[in-house]
């Protein structure tokens, strides 16, 4: 299984939620096991941080994860969500069995 988490930092305090929003659209793209998208709650007391919304997924191999990533919808994600951000951070990964 890949395991598939994004950090976006927006622009502005005010485009957060345009953020959040326009990334739900992800959820429409069949090909993940599992799709989440959440506001970061800003309570880790040790460091600040830029991170303002984050993307979780999981696919069930790397194939699954390019065809996640060539699908229509992220291409339109991607067209709504880049102007509002300033940061991204993606991270993949091969979970242990």
């Amino acid at each position: 299984m890949i395991r598939h988490i994004v950090f976006f930092s927006a622009k502005r305090d005010e485009e957060i939620e345009a953020i959040r929003e326009g990334l739900t659209m992800l959820r429409d793209i069949p090909h993940s096991q599992h799709f989440e998208v959440g506001r970061n709650l800003r309570s880790d007391q040790i460091t600040g941080t830029p991170v303002d919304v984050i993307v979780y997924a999981e696919f069930a191999d790397e194939a699954a994860l390019e065809a996640y990533k060539a699908h229509p919808i992220y291409e339109a994600c991607i067209a709504k969500v880049r102007p509002l951000r300033d940061v991204r951070i993606a991270a993949d990964f091969e979970a242990d069995s």
